[in-house]
């Protein structure tokens, strides 16, 4: 892996600008870190994110971008360096593990659920004879999220943080809700890549954590890169996370903070902590093809579309096997195809776009989530689209 030049833009708003840390002389690489500096002072500023921290990647030259703080209230600027919880960007590494074991011919994602599973979908007229190992990573198999109802609310209200729950748990969760998916259409949940958690147990004796961390964490060096099994809390030098609340009484804080969670419900769904230099590096070895040989490659980067035949608006966007294929539309420029994926969880927003060639990224991180999807936020909406401008800017001819 080639050394990259390194350079620091950004402010905690009311502040200097910090200074570089290295000359970045790459001008694209210094207009996008600028079209991206906009949208997180922008989420500082008007959409209430305490911090936004982000890292663009040109060839060899790396730029953070800062504004606001890791903690709420404070002057002190957020560290671009420091972890966070990257919430479904487990999934890229989950199923990359299963496709490394396909690759070992240890298991086929063909292969059904039920297979490996006997006895885990088997009720309320959800079968695993009936679902492919695939099925589960593009999240094509008709199964419901178990996050919905009682679990959402005691996770989001932060009253089950010391809870664990066994994986069967969560997907029995999942089966006592009836399908609304039966044509099985592509419909995010967290309950595939639960499953695709216990397939790997069941096929190498090891738990997802341990095959993740000795197949791609401690392979690529990635030091600040962890999953945890259990614990709630993030250690070392890590983002605060927070979470805006309604107030009733005049202490109240309007926001409240959020680090210390039960990400242990999301397991290989979303209990990952990363830091955005050891995400660049994790996507970019993945998409120039030093983790997969090329037919499981093709598998993973083989997509089905997001958007349901008759729906109104329908996206262009498709979903491989925990990735997206992102439309760019650039001003000036034809539409180009990138790759990405991101993750929420309380007390945290993030995602990831890059090249086809994987020489060109835009990372990006808002320490504040509670719950909204992308189409009723617009703190998320703004920092999609600097992100993509900042995609664009690295793109141009």
């Amino acid at each position: 892996m080639r050394k990259l030049r390194t350079s620091v833009i950004g402010a905690a708003v009311g502040l200097a600008v910090l200074a570089g840390t290295a000359h970045v002389s790459n001008a694209s690489s210094t207009t996008a870190a600028q079209k991206f500096q906009e949208a997180a002072t922008g989420g500082v500023q008007v959409n209430g994110y305490p911090g936004v921290m982000g890292l663009i990647v040109d060839g060899d030259t790396k730029t953070y971008v800062t504004a606001g703080s890791s903690v709420y209230g404070s002057s002190t600027p957020i560290d671009p360096t420091a972890k966070y919880r990257i919430a479904s960007n487990t999934k890229t590494f989950t199923s990359v593990a299963v496709l490394q074991l396909e690759a070992e011919g240890k298991l086929s994602i063909d292969d059904t659920v039920a297979k490996w599973l006997p006895n885990a979908v088997n009720a309320n007229g959800y079968s695993g004879a009936n679902i492919t190992i695939r099925q589960l990573l593009n999240h094509t198999s008709g199964l419901p999220d178990y996050m919905p109802g009682e679990l959402n609310t005691l996770y989001y209200t932060m009253q089950n943080v010391g809870t664990q729950y066994t994986p069967q748990e969560l997907v029995n969760r999942a089966l006592a809700r009836t399908s609304t998916n039966p044509n099985r259409y592509y419909d995010y949940a967290n309950t595939n890549y639960i499953l695709a958690g216990m397939i790997i147990k069941a096929v190498t004796g090891n738990s997802p954590s341990v095959e993740i961390t000795n197949r791609l964490i401690t392979p690529l060096n990635l030091t600040n890169t962890s999953y945890p099994e259990t614990s709630p809390d993030i250690y070392g030098n890590f983002v605060q996370g927070w979470k805006w609340q309604p107030t009733i009484f005049w202490w109240q804080l309007p926001i409240l903070e959020a680090t210390r969670s039960n990400t242990q419900i999301f397991g290989p769904a979303g209990a990952m902590i990363s830091t955005l230099q050891d995400q660049a590096t994790f996507e970019r070895a993945l998409i120039q093809g030093q983790l997969l040989p090329p037919a499981q490659m093709d598998k993973f980067k083989t997509t089905v579309p997001i958007a349901r035949p008759g729906e109104t608006n329908p996206t262009e966007n498709t979903v491989g096997l925990g990735i997206t294929r992102l439309k760019l539309d650039c001003t000036g420029s034809p539409s180009t195809w990138i790759w990405s994926n991101g993750g929420d969880v309380i007390g945290y927003h993030s995602r990831w776009f890059i090249s086809d060639d994987g020489t060109k990224q835009v990372i990006y991180l808002g320490n504040e989530h509670h719950g909204k999807p992308l189409e009723e936020s617009d703190g998320k909406k703004r920092l999609l689209a600097g992100g993509k401008n900042a995609m664009c800017e690295l793109l141009k001819p």
